[in-house]
């Protein structure tokens, strides 16, 4: 039977609203979750301030969503039912949610890249439901299950933390020596985490935020403020092997380009409000590469869930809760440069 239930439910640019919902009868290949935790993400904040990217204006070609959608892509629950085709989850079990839908038929998924499918959506932007919800239903496939090492509160940064480590993935492997990342959000310190991961140890870091400098300089970056040096000062002669641009700022990713070393690649992860320009030719004698990175694959959620049962991704320090009534409070001070990471618990804890 219908279940009814609350979230925040997306109008439009500035409407935000906490409303009771109806959830749909489960299919026998889903579950449903109580959340646990749901962050609000850089593209939730996109949709809510400026305008609609994600967000269905009609109706999803994919999910035939349409507005008002409850918004909430990265989050982590409790399975408390299950459609009768589901047999590798149990009722209990702990999972964090690749929100993704892909349509199996268009090029992106037939060259087996789902993650650029033509008609990619989100549950929690374009897909039926969202983690900003007391309880959602999505697909079996689309939760992974939480070993014994791992919160219920990481589990809701598995999503970011994916999207950082997919990026990174596109440009490291055995030779890169040094990285930059231009942004300490938690985007720039799922990067920062990732290469770590990949054995990268002289890794540099910018950010306005003292706070998040703090952060990131704690987990190992040599870090530095923007409006005080350049990367290539304090670079200081070292070869940039990398850059990941997880800032959304026009001016760190042509920076991060003039800094790089010969055939240096740079990765591109924040969101941006608006175009940008670079010089073409500052990229052709260096051989310089600029890639795009869409989302993540189910490999990518593997093994951001096995590190951080291995203790990586450690959320200390940069990571705050709020209750859901307060989600759009928590737009405002993470809008205002405020606390790095927002998870909105959408029920009491």
């Amino acid at each position: 039977m219908a279940s009814a239930d609350r979230g925040a439910v997306y109008y439009g640019v500035g409407d935000l609203r906490i409303e009771e919902i109806v959830l749909p009868d489960l299919g026998v290949d889903e579950i449903r979750i109580d959340v646990a935790y749901c962050g609000v993400c850089g593209s939730d904040l996109h949709e809510y301030f400026a305008h609609q990217t994600v967000t269905p204006v009609g109706a999803h070609p994919l999910t035939g969503q349409s507005l008002p959608v409850v918004l909430g892509h990265e989050f982590s629950g409790t399975v408390v039912a299950m459609g009768s085709a589901v047999t590798d989850l149990a009722v209990g079990d702990r999972v964090a949610v690749r929100p993704t839908y892909s349509c199996g038929v268009c090029v992106g998924c037939t060259h087996g890249l789902p993650n650029v499918c033509a008609s990619l959506a989100f549950h929690g932007l374009s897909g039926p439901g969202g983690g900003l919800s007391t309880s959602t239903v999505v697909k079996a496939s689309m939760a992974f299950r939480l070993p014994a090492e791992v919160s219920l509160l990481s589990g809701a940064l598995v999503e970011p933390m994916a999207v950082a480590r997919h990026g990174v993935g596109r440009v490291v492997d055995s030779s890169t020596k040094v990285a930059f990342v231009g942004g300490a959000g938690p985007i720039g310190l799922g990067a920062l985490f990732a290469l770590r991961a990949a054995g990268v140890s002289d890794i540099l870091v910018c950010d306005l935020s003292s706070d998040r400098r703090e952060v990131a300089a704690r987990h190992g970056a040599e870090v530095f403020d923007p409006r005080e040096r350049a990367v290539v000062d304090v670079l200081d002669g070292r070869n940039l092997d990398v850059a990941v641009e997880a800032a959304g700022v026009g001016a760190v990713l042509t920076e991060a380009i003039s800094a790089l070393g010969p055939r240096g690649q740079v990765v591109v992860l924040g969101i941006h409000e608006g175009p940008t320009a670079f010089d073409p030719t500052s990229l052709l004698y260096r051989e310089v590469s600029v890639h795009g990175s869409s989302t993540y694959t189910d490999d990518d959620f593997r093994a951001v869930i096995a590190e951080m049962a291995a203790g990586g991704y450690d959320p200390d320090g940069w990571v705050q809760t709020r209750p859901l009534d307060s989600v759009c409070e928590a737009f405002d001070e993470l809008r205002a440069g405020g606390p790095t990471k927002i998870l909105i618990t959408p029920k009491p804890l």
